[in-house]
């Protein structure tokens, strides 16, 4: 994104925060984000993204609207019904700021085409509903030493983990080795739909930190959010040694 006289009225209060700055803007402006997911998760996300200057963001979605996203799926109307969501989430960004680069992928993710769509970004953005998806992102972020921001929600829990695989972190299958038996999403479970903007929200803001290198202490650890009972704790994860990204391995 280019520094104008604009872009910096624009984000005039940011850049007065000691913490962030010009220095800090830039590296936002200059930040390539990929959103694998555009449901309750990368709605928030893509929004607070935008909002705040990223100035390349890629969107993977290959699903279309459908009225039963509309509780939660904020970047969607019920005039969008039946229209990809990776499209219309490309249209709102560049309402939000025409000169955000965006690009869409209205594609499901595999083995086969991930490496040519994260090859681009610097920072991938796990919002995806399902176990196996998770763990192609996950095993391909661990290989690339690529950082990975994912989160998940069901119910009225969500998680918020920042795997920086530059470093020596434990990866999501030290946390969960195999795909459980029950396939546990919204779809089936359920989800409160403010849960999806909290997590979602907090997941934009482990972005912006990762990018102007600040508060690094959820890296390694996983933030719990129970809606419910209005709590949020944070716990450590452990590398698991007979982890398959040998995680555990010195």
């Amino acid at each position: 994104m280019k520094i104008t006289k604009k872009n910096l009225l624009r984000f005039s209060k940011q850049i007065i925060l000691k913490k962030l700055g010009m220095s800090g803007q830039k590296k936002i402006f200059s930040s390539k984000v990929l959103v694998v997911g555009a449901g309750g998760l990368g709605c928030p996300l893509i929004l607070y993204l935008a909002n705040s200057g990223v100035g390349n963001i890629g969107i993977v979605d290959d699903d279309k609207i459908e009225i039963t996203n509309l509780n939660r799926q904020i970047l969607y109307t019920p005039k969008d019904l039946g229209k990809f969501k990776a499209s219309q989430a490309r249209n709102i960004v560049k309402i939000i700021n025409a000169d955000i680069k965006v690009k869409i992928y209205k594609k499901r993710l595999n083995e086969n085409n991930i490496k040519k769509i994260f090859s681009e970004y610097d920072i991938i953005c796990d919002g995806t509903d399902n176990y196996k998806t998770r763990y192609i992102i996950n095993d391909y972020c661990v290989k690339n030493k690529k950082i990975l921001i994912s989160a998940a929600i069901n119910k009225f829990s969500g998680h918020i983990f920042n795997f920086n695989f530059k470093k020596k972190v434990p990866c999501f299958r030290c946390f969960m080795p195999v795909i459980p038996k029950n396939e546990d999403n919204c779809e089936t479970d359920g989800v409160m739909s403010t849960l999806a903007g909290i997590a979602g929200s907090l997941q934009a803001n482990e972005v912006i930190n990762t990018i102007i290198n600040k508060n690094k202490n959820l890296e390694g650890k996983m933030l719990i959010i129970d809606s419910l009972n209005s709590n949020i704790r944070k716990i450590s994860l452990t590398k698991n040694s007979n982890c398959i990204n040998k995680c555990g391995k010195k």
